[in-house]
This record gives C-alpha cells, structure tokens and sequence, in this order.
C-alpha cells in the first residue's frame, strides 16, 4: 500500500475515533494497536509494542513533567496565588484598562509557579471576572485578558507542555524551557500594549474608577512578603538550569522543595492540600502518560510504514523555499489546535513535523517555541479551545460561548504577531539558551 493511502487511513480512524467522544489516549492506542497489528507482524508486533510503552514511560527525561504540575497544583490548592495577585494589583495605578493589564500581569506570574495552563484560567477567571463586571467592563476586556494570559503557562518556565515536545522532539529540555522565557514576556508586552491601546481609544470598553490611596511602605511590604518569595521559587527553577548547577530534572525537584516552604511559610501546608495537589498531579500525569505512550508508537508506525520518509520527500520537493514549508506547517498546527486539545496536537504533529525539521536544517528550539505559540493559539481558538471551555465554566451568569469566542479573537491577532516576530527574529528565542552554562 502507497505510504500516503496507510497515512489517510491511519489519520481517518484517529480522527474518527476522537470524534465519538472516546478519550484521547484510548483513541491513539487503538489506532497504534491495530496499526501494529497488521504492519509489523501480529503478535511479535505487540511484544515490541509492550516494550516500547516501557520504556516510554521509564524515561528519566519525563521526571521534571510530574513535578512541574506538582508545584502549579501546590500553589493553587493552598490559596496563596490569590495574595500574589492582590499584592501586584496595588502596584497599578490609573493605568487605562487597569483590571486588564492586572490579569496579565497576574497570568505572567502565576506561569512561572503552575505547569498548566487551565489552572491558571480557571483561577483567574473565577476571582477576576466577577470584579471587573462588576466595575463595568466590557465582555473583550473581562474575558479576553484572562484566556490570552492564562496560555502563558505554556510559554513561562516550568512549562509542562514544554517538557513533553522536547522529550517527543529528542531535544534539550533545559534549552527549550531558556528558549521560552523572552517569547513568553515578549507575548505579555503585546497584550499589555494592545489593552492599553484600545482602553485609551475606547474608555468605554473599561471604564476607570477611583482607588483608595495605597502607602508605598504597605506596597514595598507586601512585595517582599508574597513576591519575593515567588521570585526565590523561579530561581529554583529556572536560574539553576542557567546556570548550569542543576539538570531540569533536578531543578524541578528544586522548585517542589521551594513551593513546600513557601507554602509552610504562609501556613497554609496541610493534609488537605497536600491530598488534593497530589490527587490533581496523579490525575493529570496519568492521562497525559497514556497519551505520550500511544503517540510514540504512534511515531513508530509511520517510521515504519515508509509515511515519514514520504512525507520528507514530499516537504523537499520546495528545497527551495524552506520558509514556505515552516509556515505551512504551523498553519496545519491552528487548523488542528481548533479541534484538539494541545497534547493531543502534540502528539499528531510533531512525530511528522520533526524528521521534516531537521531534513531542512532548522534549528529544532526555534520550532519548538514557535510551536509552543502555536498551542497558546490552539488553547483560545474556536471551536474547541480547552480554555473556552473553562473560562464557560467560571464566567459569571450569562456568559455564552458566543461572548468568550469574540473575547478571544483579538488576542489571538496578537499571539499571530509574535509568532511572526519570532520567526523573522529567531534570536528572541535561540539568545539567552545560547548562553546558558
């Protein structure tokens, strides 16, 4: 059978599957299953298969995964995200758009402290909205902010969806988790900017009112109370890899212990949070490790069948005009982020897209934090953005898919822009993980 007829059938039944409602990582190992079944011989094929999911799972490079969800579950369950943003709301003024720009700034803090980005909507949409509604703004500007800074989870360290696509890709995850760091502050400029824009031009959208005065001693206080800290725990994080003292392994262990003494330092560490932290961890790392294990062998199948040798072939047919093919294929990557939740994006996309990388000769952290941009995308992208669905959740009383697709749309025109940033300017990404020790 002709490799691209194997990859039709193969990404029918996938496709078909996902659209019963059966659950992802069930869909990927029936598909691998019956694939294997039939192309690499019956029975010898599964042994390989059941190898192959043990050795998947074992991998020590999946170790930060756990423990990067683990610190985010921490942080939320015990409340102390909540008085993170109180203390950076009294540091904005009469800024226009002001509950806005707070619930990015609040977005971009909580990304360093939780792995998921659904946390992070669910919290801020849950605390925030209501308090902007209630002073008067509109729909784009209560709603908007908070799906657009919530994806940044994916784009600040610890990203959890970051550590999957450099295991899945083969590359370093300490260089893609530097390689985000600017993109994704990059990302909450462009949003502070656009809200401040449009607030400026359209008072209306997000009326100002008047704040009591706050004493700079009381501002300076809460800061080294609730900030600082957090500052010390992204240390722990992120400035080990820096520099060079620990592996992402090693810094994800790091980051738990400091979110352990954070959390005991604010009392708030106790059976209760524990359990459900580790609950949420345990629910989460499984289904994503069921996911990850189909779409390996997922991979192996179309190595096997002779579709990603096609499929290269096919891409250097335009050797010429290699850009062509980068921007093609993160178009594919919007089209399926409107259908697929991002892991599941992940694990169809890049066992194709990778071979096709480096056949061409790009460099694979650049794609891989373009990707990540992309999946922010996907994450607010109608019809079926995981956080579209969440944000319904939380939204107060009256808010429609409708209204949280429209709020969504603006922010999407500007996660395009740095995406076309970063791909004319690949330094914004590929600098600081060149200069890590």
């Amino acid at each position: 059978m002709e490799w691209y007829l194997l990859l039709l059938i193969i990404f029918g039944s996938l496709v078909f599957l996902m659209l019963t409602g059966f659950p992802v990582a069930f869909c990927f190992l029936l598909v691998t299953v019956v694939g294997i079944f039939l192309t690499w011989g019956g029975a010898p094929g599964l042994k390989q298969l059941t190898l192959s999911f043990c050795t998947a799972v074992a991998n020590f490079g999946l170790l930060p995964l756990p423990l990067f969800i683990f610190m985010g579950e921490l942080i939320v369950h015990s409340g102390i995200a909540p008085l993170i943003i109180d203390t950076v709301d009294k540091w904005f003024g009469r800024l226009p758009g002001r509950l806005s720009v707070l619930a990015v700034a609040s977005g971009t803090v909580l990304g360093a402290l939780t792995a998921v980005n659904l946390s992070s909507v669910a919290m801020l949409g849950a605390t925030m909205t209501p308090e902007m509604e209630k002073r008067g703004y509109k729909k784009p500007m209560s709603i908007g902010p908070i799906l657009g800074s919530g994806a940044l989870a994916n784009l600040i360290p610890p990203s959890g969806l970051g550590v999957i696509l450099a295991f899945m890709a083969q590359i370093s995850i300490g260089k893609v988790l530097m390689a985000i760091i600017f993109p994704g502050l990059l990302l909450a400029s462009l949003y502070v900017t656009y809200i401040i824009i449009r607030c400026r031009f359209q008072p209306s959208i997000a009326p100002p009112y008047e704040l009591p005065p706050i004493p700079l001693l009381a501002k300076v206080i809460d800061t080294v109370r609730y900030l600082f800290p957090t500052v010390i725990v992204v240390f722990l994080v992120v400035g080990v890899i820096f520099l060079g003292i620990a592996t992402p392994s090693e810094a994800s262990a790091t980051g738990v212990l400091g979110c352990f003494i954070l959390t005991a330092l604010y009392r708030r560490l106790n059976w209760e949070v524990l359990k459900k932290a580790l609950i949420a961890t345990l629910k989460v790392t499984g289904m994503v490790l069921m996911i990850l294990v189909g779409a390996l062998a997922f991979s192996q199948i179309l190595s096997f069948s002779g579709a990603t040798k096609g499929m290269i072939a096919l891409a250097m047919g335009f050797a010429e005009v290699p850009m062509l093919v980068f921007v093609s294929m993160q178009v594919l990557i919007v089209i399926l982020g409107c259908f697929m939740e991002p892991v599941a994006m992940m694990m169809v996309a890049v066992p194709i897209f990778m071979p096709i990388i480096y056949a061409f000769g790009f460099n694979p952290v650049w794609f891989a934090v373009v990707y990540l941009l992309n999946t922010e995308l996907g994450c607010i992208s109608p019809p079926f953005g995981m956080s579209l669905f969440v944000m319904k959740g939380v939204a107060p009383p009256g808010t429609t898919m409708g209204d949280i697709y429209r709020a969504g749309l603006p922010f999407i025109g500007v996660i395009l822009v740095a995406m076309a940033l970063i791909m004319a300017f690949p330094e914004i990404a590929l600098w600081l993980p060149g200069r890590m020790w």
